[in-house]
């Protein structure tokens, strides 16, 4: 992609036009508050976004939600903000929004990703909506909530230069949001990476897809490798360590552990293929042995070895704090500070680590209630809410937590609201399943309410419904692969 061709369409083509009217839409304004939601995705939407407020000098104030309900939108329609730019949230409440912008409260600016709510025949929708599926590309795997606010920014920018620095960011939401696949990102996310490598903050390259490559020692970085297991070495520290022993690779280096970051070209292709050849050995499948190697992505102007440098490791980082209440940490590291953010973003980061390894533990422990069509296992308080989706994920396929069928999991939110949270695999979003409309309808049927995309979403439903939500969820899903 050429710079002209760039400047001129934006990374993404189909989108251009709706994101100069947004653009357009926040230049004319006095001053602008930018919600957005608190995962790896929102964290760095808000990022792109502030930063792109700020260079085009449009005054602007954040502030985050775990969920854009309507207590929320009634918040920030009591502001005297006469416009609001919502990002990776906004479109799945639509329904909420729109009668507030029809009275006059706000206009809203949404650049989003989530399936956008139905609407009412008497009730208008927002004119400034900007969402890849309005224009027929994916929101679950081709652009996240960052890819869509960076298309905004790219529109907001100015002749003073363009924001495709911005493009690392983005691509840090887009594999925080599960977007990435052994094949790296697809479809318009595609356009992204190709401006982050252009404007020198983005490198693409073919390497070993485990996580941990720039910061972990490498015992521990075969240990942890779990998404392609390999027997005596995936969870396996004494294995581990046997293996690397038994290749050609200086393992320490003054003493201390070398790390994936470390190695020559050489040695890693010498642990690939000792790893290859362990697989095959093992009997590993083939289609999974593929999966250890693949398209990954470092962002250039950040410090070796640092979890900054490493798109997945960065996007971890930044869920380790707005789920613990500190958005404003993670943004303040996704804007640039290296010193007392990051410090502390690291802190939150080691607890974060804890709380999902014992939550991990608790879930395999218990196990899960299997149903007809769906497993599911109720963290009452042993999970903190804002993490349980995380842990759901990572049990899938663990001992004793079946893979082929979805999960979802319950923790307290309050005294009257419970949070659901859903997984399910690609695997199965191609037979048919849509844990957006699953968790919509499923929770609206109890009186709570949700959404999200086809392989992950979530709800929020009040204390004692249970039973009948998981009873309405299994039918669903029934219906939907049957």
């Amino acid at each position: 992609m050429s710079a002209d061709t760039t400047n001129a369409e934006g990374p993404v083509p189909e989108l251009r036009e709706r994101a100069v009217a947004c653009a357009d839409r926040l230049r004319a304004a006095d001053r602008v508050l930018l919600a957005s939601h608190i995962d790896a995705d929102g964290l760095t939407s808000a990022a792109i976004a502030a930063a792109a407020l700020q260079r085009a000098e449009i005054p602007f104030e954040t502030v985050f939600a775990k969920q854009l309900d309507e207590t929320e939108v009634a918040r920030v329609a009591a502001t005297d903000y006469e416009t609001v730019l919502f990002t990776d949230f906004g479109s799945g409440q639509l329904d909420v929004i729109a009668p507030y912008a029809a009275d006059g409260a706000f206009t809203p600016v949404i650049a989003d990703h989530h399936q956008p709510a139905d609407l009412p025949a008497d009730v208008e929708e927002p004119t400034h909506h900007l969402n890849p599926l309005l224009f027929g590309i994916d929101g679950a795997s081709e652009l996240s909530g960052a890819g869509a606010s960076y298309t905004l920014a790219r529109a907001l920018e100015g002749p003073d230069g363009d924001n495709r620095d911005l493009a690392g960011l983005a691509v840090v939401g887009a594999v925080g949001d599960m977007q990435g696949t052994d094949g790296g990102l697809s479809g318009a996310n595609e356009g992204i990476v190709a401006e982050g490598v252009a404007a020198g903050v983005v490198e693409e390259a073919t390497d070993l897809l485990v996580y941990g490559r720039q910061t972990r020692p490498l015992p521990k970085f075969l240990e942890y490798a779990t998404d392609v297991r390999i027997p005596g070495i995936t969870n396996d520290e004494n294995g581990a360590i046997e293996f690397l022993s038994g290749l050609d690779v200086d393992l320490k280096d003054g003493g201390e552990w070398r790390r994936w970051v470390d190695l020559t070209m050489a040695e890693r292709q010498a642990v690939v293929s000792g790893l290859l050849r362990r697989a095959i050995a093992s009997g590993v499948p083939a289609d999974r042995i593929e999966r250890l190697v693949g398209t990954t992505y470092t962002l250039s102007d950040e410090k070796p070895g640092t979890e900054l440098r490493d798109v997945s490791e960065f996007s971890t980082l930044l869920n380790a704090t707005a789920r613990y209440e500190r958005a404003d940490v993670g943004l303040a590291v996704c804007l640039g500070d290296r010193d007392e953010a990051l410090e502390r973003a690291r802190t939150l980061l080691r607890n974060h680590r804890r709380n999902l390894s014992e939550g991990l533990e608790w879930v395999k422990t218990e196990g899960t209630t299997v149903e007809d069509n769906i497993q599911w296992f109720d963290a009452g308080t042993r999970i903190r809410e804002t993490i349980v989706g995380i842990v759901a994920g990572m049990a899938v396929g663990a001992s004793g937590v079946r893979g082929d069928v979805p999960i979802i999991a319950f923790a307290e939110k309050s005294d009257e609201d419970v949070k659901v949270s859903a997984r399910g695999s690609h695997a199965l979003v191609r037979q048919g399943l849509d844990l957006s409309a699953v968790m919509r309808e499923a929770s609206r049927a109890v009186g709570g309410d949700g959404g999200g995309h086809d392989v992950a979403a979530g709800a929020t439903i009040p204390t004692g419904n249970r039973e009948e939500f998981v009873a309405e969820a299994d039918r669903l899903v029934g219906e939907q692969l049957s």
